[in-house]
């Protein structure tokens, strides 16, 4: 082991002598280190799923928390999803500026204390800041997680991309669970309002409200997972701050497609329409099926299930099929079953048969194209924390226009399947923007920098600066002058 310091710091450089191995030259280490860093981005996206979902099985508990009914506090939506746009752009012009593990980490923690004081809000307009102040967090982490994940895999970003956004998934399938089959139980719905009602100005006694309505507990709970992903990423930043910056003066710079801007703005269209249409789908087949075919309420609570599953279960399942198949060859298979199942709907949308095949395909094929996308966009230009911004706030924009317009015309036009021509007419744009797409991004050529670019920071580290030796870090700043000369 030899000891030397740098010239202009306080830090004394550890040359450890262990060869570097494996079929790309790179020593297995690195293969463990990010691993590390696609597990707690996918703890991350988890928590995350769990933050958002959590709202809607404890919706009617919060309403009551504030001394409202349940439209009458609607808005707190609203509130969030424009914190949400709000933080996605923040998030993707601080992500170019300061170390992403650190902003990671603070806007967990600031989702984290939002999470925790929901169940002491009293106010519904205090609600509602607390809700914008969580979107504007979430927008950050959702932005930040992607941009992370992408620069961890690089053009080999397919099958983890897939188990990033599964995570998101199974997160908001486990927050039902938490919300309702461990603190949800029987309660006395009079009981509860005359107890909530009170008027309560201390914390200690809004806690003991909570025996009444036990669901704000699972708020708590999720809260502190989030705390807990907030440690380990605070822990990952001061780990691998002076190798980061280290990778940082190393590495080239990207080099950006030369039709980069197009690009841009046309997934940021596929974008808005793929995940408007998913989200309009998910948040109205159930009534489209009570009312306008009838079912009973039990049948279209199945067939609305039916479609969240198996978009859930084929998002698990397209971790498989990225690794074999290119995100390009993913996202057109996707499209190809997208046309089929909504032209299917959309010729028979009265058919009973026809609604739970089609709904249970149309759920599947929906399912790998967010992340198929990110996959395929980095394999011809950066996707830097200014364009995740720009593709995150096209897909929030998508989620809050598209299902606002459907059930805008929904109430005026009666007996009219408009859920399935808004899903066959998204189906159809998406399939049109994608050739235009490749087409631009074949014109730019592939990236050059290629996976040795994508890994620069791990290679920093645990690569030497000589070739055969690993560089670590220590502070040295209350040793002894005297290191300069020393060596062991």
């Amino acid at each position: 082991v030899s000891l030397t310091r740098c010239q202009n710091t306080n830090s004394v450089i550890l040359l450890l002598a262990v060869p570097l191995e494996g079929k790309s030259g790179l020593n297995p280490n690195i293969d463990s280190v990010i691993l590390l860093f696609t597990i707690l981005i996918c703890a991350h996206l988890n928590n995350l799923g769990m933050s958002i979902a959590v709202i809607g099985p404890t919706f009617e508990d919060l309403a009551m928390n504030v001394h409202k009914n349940i439209s009458n506090i609607s808005y707190i939506f609203a509130g969030r999803s424009a914190g949400y746009i709000a933080g996605s752009m923040l998030g993707g012009a601080l992500l170019d500026c300061m170390n992403p593990y650190l902003l990671l980490g603070l806007s967990m923690l600031l989702t984290a204390l939002g999470m925790c004081a929901i169940p002491l809000c009293r106010q519904a307009l205090l609600l509602t800041g607390f809700m914008a102040c969580i979107g504007i967090s979430m927008g950050i982490l959702d932005t930040g997680g992607n941009v992370l994940a992408l620069s961890t895999w690089g053009e080999q970003a397919g099958p983890h991309m897939q188990a990033l956004h599964f995570s998101f998934a199974a997160g908001a399938l486990v927050s039902p669970v938490i919300a309702q089959l461990l603190f949800g139980g029987s309660r006395n719905t009079s009981s509860v309002a005359k107890n909530v009602t009170a008027q309560v100005h201390s914390p200690v006694k809004a806690i003991q409200s909570w025996t009444a309505l036990r669901s704000m507990w699972a708020y708590v709970v999720i809260g502190l997972f989030v705390f807990l992903s907030a440690l380990l990423f605070f822990g990952m930043y001061c780990c691998a701050t002076g190798s980061r910056d280290r990778a940082h003066s190393v590495s080239e710079k990207p080099q950006v497609a030369k039709y980069h801007t197009a690009i841009v703005v046309l997934l940021f269209l596929f974008f808005f329409a793929y995940v408007g249409a998913e989200v309009a789908y998910g948040s109205f087949i159930f009534t489209f099926s009570k009312d306008l075919v009838r079912l009973e309420e039990a049948e279209a609570a199945g067939i609305n299930t039916l479609f969240w599953g198996s978009f859930a279960a084929c998002r698990g399942l397209a971790i498989l099929l990225a690794s074999c198949l290119f995100p390009g060859t993913l996202i057109t298979l996707s499209l190809v079953s997208c046309c089929i199942s909504s032209l299917l709907l959309s010729l028979f949308p009265l058919h009973r048969a026809v609604l739970w095949a089609g709904t249970g395909l149309y759920g599947a094929s929906m399912a790998a194209v967010f992340p198929s996308g990110l996959s395929w966009v980095e394999q011809y230009t950066p996707v830097t924390g200014h364009t995740a911004a720009v593709l995150v706030v096209g897909a929030a924009l998508g989620e809050m226009v598209l299902p606002v317009l459907l059930g805008f015309l929904m109430g005026r036009v009666s007996g009219e399947p408009l859920l399935m021509y808004q899903a066959l007419a998204c189906a159809i744009f998406c399939s049109i923007l994608f050739p235009a797409m490749y087409r631009l991004a074949v014109a730019s050529g592939s990236r050059t920098q290629g996976d040795d670019g994508d890994k620069e920071f791990y290679q920093a580290l645990l690569q030497p600066e000589p070739e055969d030796f690993e560089v670590f870090e220590m502070d040295t700043s209350l040793s002894s002058p005297n290191w300069d000369d020393h060596r062991e």
